[in-house]
């Protein structure tokens, strides 16, 4: 799996680093076809109260299949924290609507 973490007008400590690859490492647990996660964190957001905006993309083995999430807000870890819960409901969703497709009955006579 390929893990890219990019900072935007902002210099990205290696604590930072870490903990967003162990954060996002957790997310193909949700959703097995998970095969590259890339995390930009922005430092320049216009309003006064975010200081910090983090943006995962989650792209799978099909090209079709791509999860954006964004957080804003003024701690860089709690925008992941927040960013990867909406993340993990986004695939979960994904995957059960794949799975209740899987067994439909549209073949059954009446």
């Amino acid at each position: 799996m390929l893990f890219d973490i990019v900072g935007k007008h902002i210099e990205i400590s290696e604590a930072l680093k870490i903990y967003a690859k162990e954060k996002t490492s957790k997310l193909p647990r949700f959703y097995n076809s998970v095969n590259h996660i890339e995390v930009v964190i922005d430092g320049s957001v216009d309003s006064p109260e975010n200081n910090v905006s983090v943006e995962i993309i989650v792209r799978g083995q099909h090209k079709n299949m791509v999860f954006v999430v964004t957080e804003a807000g003024k701690d860089a870890y709690k925008c992941i924290d927040f960013a990867v819960r909406k993340l993990e409901r986004q695939l979960r969703r994904h995957k059960n609507k794949e799975r209740n497709n899987k067994h439909t009955q549209s073949g059954k006579p009446k």
